[in-house]
């Protein structure tokens, strides 16, 4: 959202950076058209660089920084909610022993064989 404003991106440029692969620092390495007039403008340069790699003028869907950001969190927090109820499932599923290990141990105490060796 800094670069965003420093570098006065819209919110369609910002994205096409992104997939392009750029971060905020390297944008600020490449913002140098005043000194460098053959240089294209930032915003120009990386529409460009977008068309030239995807072969389209714009990303198919447009989204901003902060709802970039929102839908991340939502995904997050459901695959961690997924995730604790796996664990929580397993850990029920371990905590409840299977009728054949019950039978087992109860002929184990009708041998006289129990755990304490007697």
């Amino acid at each position: 959202m800094v670069a965003q404003k420093c570098h006065h991106l819209s919110d369609m440029q910002v994205q096409m950076a992104r997939e392009l692969g750029f971060k905020p620092d390297s944008l600020r390495k490449i913002d140098n058209h005043k000194q460098e007039p053959w240089k294209t403008p930032l915003p120009q340069h990386i529409e460009n660089l977008y068309e030239k790699r995807f072969k389209r003028q714009k990303p198919e869907v447009v989204k901003s920084l902060r709802q970039q950001l929102i839908e991340d969190e939502i995904k997050r927090k459901a695959k961690k909610k997924a995730k604790d109820a796996r664990r929580a499932a397993k850990a029920a599923e371990e905590s409840q022993c299977s009728p054949e290990v019950i039978e087992d141990s109860e002929d184990i105490v009708q041998l006289g064989l129990d755990s304490c060796g007697d």
